[in-house]
């Protein structure tokens, strides 16, 4: 490898000469590459790569990932995302070699066991949500709501009901539902949580109207609250005509208690990431099925799966089809680990998370609750959200006491959402954590308000254990690091400053 001198030297740990690799000519390459390469396609300088053996490489990134919080390190009350435990066995399927093997143009006489699969995950769906029918292509859940509001498009659109370009969305939705309807130029409108913490029906009403499309709606919402006014809701939607919604992110409470098909929803995304425990963050990996009714089902992207009696084929889309929304047929690994799940539970076992998931939650909240003051008070369905708003005459936010937290093992719950909330920290312990841990975090959490009281200096100066403490938020998200030459030279330009 040719590298220069100075650009060597941007590499902390590269040394001339050192190799992690070699790779036997005679055994790989027939002909020197070089020789059956286009000159023109050929890059005239180097690649910059640093120079190490393989055991610095490893004990590089192993060191890396000791820094680094993750479900399997430490407890991470996400709320509104589910980051539950992820069961191992659930990798061990994913990873089988007749699985990663396959391509996505092989023939469907060669793909049968993946078709069924594909055919088994949803019909899982089908009766987890009580929809009728699955595409499994959406990538993540904000690609599943992309593709459910080009299905609330399509459908009006067919019956010439070109007037209907309003969605609405409660003040306390997931960022995404508005920013999904505004990508299909949809013009988005805001509907006012009442006293309780869910949809005001008569702000609802108000704006409902022969020009709304759709009603996107998150059950239980983000203040871990069910719509107990749910089948009135879908009446008034469907009354003028428009189509219902649901957002998956928040479906963990319902499984086998409830089902978004049977409260009235028209379509449906699932997160098969969050509820069906499929690793995720930092930008994926993830799945998105979207479900719909009997009346959508001509829109849907296509091809779908369907049970022939000689096996599993792919069946052609119907026409007023939206199309592919993604190259081939989806996330394969996430949809075999979930799949994974689903089959390793069984229908008792889905029941189960939901009831767990639901006791651990109200059990932190009514620990926590003589310390913060909690946003809506009465039974929480998956999460709760406090109110840090009373420390702000100590100068303490939300966030400082997500960082506090991180001394302590615990990852930050989501701070200063929703919006709604002042000051918001919003919890979801899920089903997978034990009482012992969810009473550390009481404990750690008891410990912080005191602090609040005695040293608010300290809460807001944390966290002190990590080799990051206080990065520039604002400056991350506009000049992201993205690559370790990237890190070298932030770090000589901040001593260049320094100096």
């Amino acid at each position: 490898m040719l590298i220069s001198k100075d650009d060597r030297l941007s590499f902390e740990k590269s040394k001339p000469g050192r190799r992690g690799v070699t790779l036997p000519r005679e055994r790989f390459c027939s002909a020197d590459p070089l020789q059956t390469v286009p000159k023109h396609l050929l890059r005239q300088s180097p690649l910059l790569f640093p120079e190490m053996s393989e055991s610095d490489i490893i004990r590089h990134f192993i060191n890396l990932s000791r820094k680094n919080f993750s479900v399997d390190t430490h407890f991470y009350p996400l709320g509104s995302c589910t980051m539950k435990y992820n069961p191992k066995v659930n990798e061990w399927a994913a990873h089988q070699e007749k699985f990663t093997a396959l391509h996505p143009l092989q023939s469907e006489e060669t793909t049968q066991g993946i078709l069924e699969i594909l055919y088994e995950m949803e019909e899982g769906l089908k009766e987890i949500t009580g929809m009728d029918r699955f595409t499994m292509q959406p990538a993540a859940g904000a690609h599943g709501e992309l593709t459910g509001m080009m299905l609330v498009h399509a459908y009006h659109a067919s019956r010439g009901d070109k007037a209907r370009r309003k969605v609405l969305v409660p003040d306390s939705s997931h960022g995404t539902n508005p920013a999904s309807a505004a990508l299909l130029d949809f013009h988005v409108v805001e509907v006012a949580s009442d006293a309780h913490g869910c949809v005001d029906l008569k702000d609802l009403e108000r704006h409902l109207d022969e020009q709304v499309a759709c009603l996107m709606l998150t059950n239980p919402n983000t203040l871990g609250l069910f719509e107990k006014n749910i089948l009135e809701i879908a009446r008034l939607v469907h009354e003028k005509g428009g189509l219902l919604y649901y957002d998956g992110a928040n479906l963990n409470p319902l499984l086998g208690l409830a089902r978004p098909g049977d409260m009235g929803f028209d379509i449906i995304h699932v997160n098969l990431h969050k509820t069906f425990s499929t690793p995720h963050g930092g930008g994926g990996p993830g799945s998105g099925p979207v479900g719909v009714k009997k009346h959508l089902i001509p829109f849907l992207p296509a091809p779908l799966v369907e049970k022939a009696k000689e096996g599993y084929r792919w069946a052609k889309g119907d026409p007023r089809s939206i199309g592919r929304v993604k190259l081939f047929h989806g996330n394969i690994g996430v949809i075999i680990r979930a799949y994974t799940y689903l089959k390793v539970l069984g229908r008792e076992g889905l029941l189960k998370v939901s009831e767990a998931a639901i006791l651990n939650a109200n059990y932190l909240k009514e620990k926590l609750k003589p310390y913060f003051q909690v946003a809506i008070n009465g039974p929480c369905m998956h999460e709760f959200v406090l109110s840090l708003k009373s420390c702000g005459a100590q100068g303490v936010h939300a966030g400082d006491v997500g960082k506090r937290l991180l001394d302590f093992g615990f990852h930050a719950p989501t701070v200063h959402f929703p919006m709604v909330v002042p000051e918001a920290l919003m919890i979801e312990p899920t089903e997978t954590e034990s009482k012992e841990t969810l009473d550390l975090f009481v404990e750690a959490m008891k410990q912080i308000a005191h602090e609040i009281e005695t040293d608010p200096e300290n809460v807001r100066q944390a966290p002190f254990t990590l080799p990051v403490r206080r990065p520039n938020d604002v400056l991350a998200a506009r000049k992201p690091i993205l690559s370790y030459r990237d890190m070298v030279r932030e770090k000589a330009l901040a001593a260049e400053v320094a100096a």
